[in-house]
């Protein structure tokens, strides 16, 4: 089961932005002028700029460029991975306030229980006498936000959040590593299929060390990805 991720806003012009801001750190221009020049550029031009910015260690001016992110249906389990990066602003629905179970136990289940017919009984089972005993707690009068302890750690959650370009590329090198917990690598992923779309430039290349030049990880899976398209083509 995936998780559902939708880009609410984001910095216009963002690619154009983040090399008029690098550019003013090089340049006696006025931030205007050197905007103006930045937007007047071919894209392969800006292309190379930003490419050789990330390659020189500059990355500060893409911190200049942000994205906000709607996400539902994405389980706490991942959702507790997910604000372990910090430099983040995040926004998740209450339990507190939220009743939980309107529409059944909502409980995102893992592929590896749902492709298996017994595994897939006993976690439903559990998941809706969790819901049934939450349910009896609320109706005893135990406030929901004590309640809600009975609940799974799979339980759906929604959020709202932003990153700025910069953590993004951390966010994806992290995330998108095949050793990466399956569901936060299917939010990554979705993630970075939005923000090419609009800042195609500063995300041309980006994601795990595999993709992005040779494998940095202590114990490599073994299965690197041959180049951007094979990333993006995974589910």
């Amino acid at each position: 089961m995936s998780c559902n991720v939708i880009l609410l806003e984001h910095t216009p012009r963002a690619d154009s932005l983040v090399a008029a801001a690098a550019r003013l750190c090089y340049s006696g221009g006025t931030a205007g002028e050197l905007a103006a020049r930045s937007s007047e550029e071919t894209d392969e031009a800006q292309a190379r700029f930003l490419a050789g910015l990330w390659k020189s260690g500059h990355h500060s001016p893409l911190e200049h460029a942000s994205f906000t992110f709607g996400v539902d249906g994405l389980s706490r389990v991942a959702s507790h991975q997910l604000v372990r990066h910090r430099v983040a602003s995040y926004s998740q629905q209450s339990q507190r306030y939220v009743k939980m179970g309107q529409s059944g136990a909502a409980v995102v289940t893992p592929p590896s229980v749902s492709s298996n017919p017994q595994a897939l009984l006993i976690f439903q089972r559990q998941a809706e006498a969790s819901l049934s005993a939450y349910e009896e707690l609320c109706a005893l009068g135990v406030p929901a936000e004590d309640a809600r302890f009975i609940l799974p750690h799979g339980w759906e959650t929604r959020l709202v959040f932003t990153m700025n370009a910069r953590e993004l590329h951390h966010f994806f090198a992290l995330r998108l590593c095949r050793r990466a917990q399956w569901e936060i690598q299917s939010l990554a992923r979705q993630m970075l299929r939005l923000v090419r779309v609009t800042a195609p430039l500063l995300f041309r290349v980006s994601g795990p060390s595999c993709v992005t030049g040779q494998c940095s990880e202590a114990r490599p899976c073994g299965k690197p990805y041959a180049d951007m398209e094979d990333l993006l083509a995974q589910q």
